[in-house]
């Protein structure tokens, strides 16, 4: 399956107004400390009050909320995310799978949700309003690289992140179950 990829700011309908500024201020350790703790408070928020309509945080990325159930609890996790959707095949409407990074935002552990879908990668996502079953695969070697590519071409950033720590962020593709 051709695999393709968004733009940054594609949530929006293209490139949003201020995002290199956006991509500036995130490349920051002063964000890295705050935004875990705001960014997905406030998707959750928002995104409950709205009925899945809207996800703050993909107004300059597209996002999903990705519900997992923890590596160890079992117990349901909902984590709103950016993502990069893959372009469908053909005469296939919307996107069939995403590619999530486990940038953490620069941080140096792995982000919790990444050890979930180790261990357990069945999971469902919300994307635009729509539950969709999914499963979860880590991606690595000559795969992971390439997409590696995409994904900073996509969001700079994760360069940074990538910089300022020793882990190797982890990528993920999920795909439509």
């Amino acid at each position: 399956m051709a695999r393709g990829r968004a733009k940054a700011g594609a949530g929006s309908g293209g490139r949003v107004p201020g995002v290199r500024l956006v991509q500036k201020v995130s490349s920051t350790r002063t964000f890295a400390r705050v935004a875990p703790h705001v960014i997905p408070a406030l998707d959750r928020a928002v995104h409950r009050l709205t009925r899945g309509k809207v996800l703050l945080s993909a107004r300059m990325l597209p996002g999903i909320i990705l519900t997992a159930r923890g590596a160890r609890s079992g117990l349901e996790r909902r984590t709103p995310l950016a993502c990069m959707p893959e372009t469908a095949p053909a005469g296939v409407a919307g996107p069939q799978s995403w590619i999530l990074v486990g940038s953490n935002f620069g941080r140096t552990d792995h982000p919790a949700w990444t050890a979930n879908l180790l261990a357990r990668p069945d999971a469902r996502i919300n994307w635009n309003g729509e539950d969709i079953a999914v499963t979860a695969r880590l991606l690595a070697g000559d795969e992971r690289a390439e997409v590696w590519k995409a994904a900073v071409a996509f969001w700079p950033p994760y360069v940074t992140y990538q910089q300022r720590i020793d882990r190797e962020i982890r990528l993920f593709r999920i795909v439509r179950r």
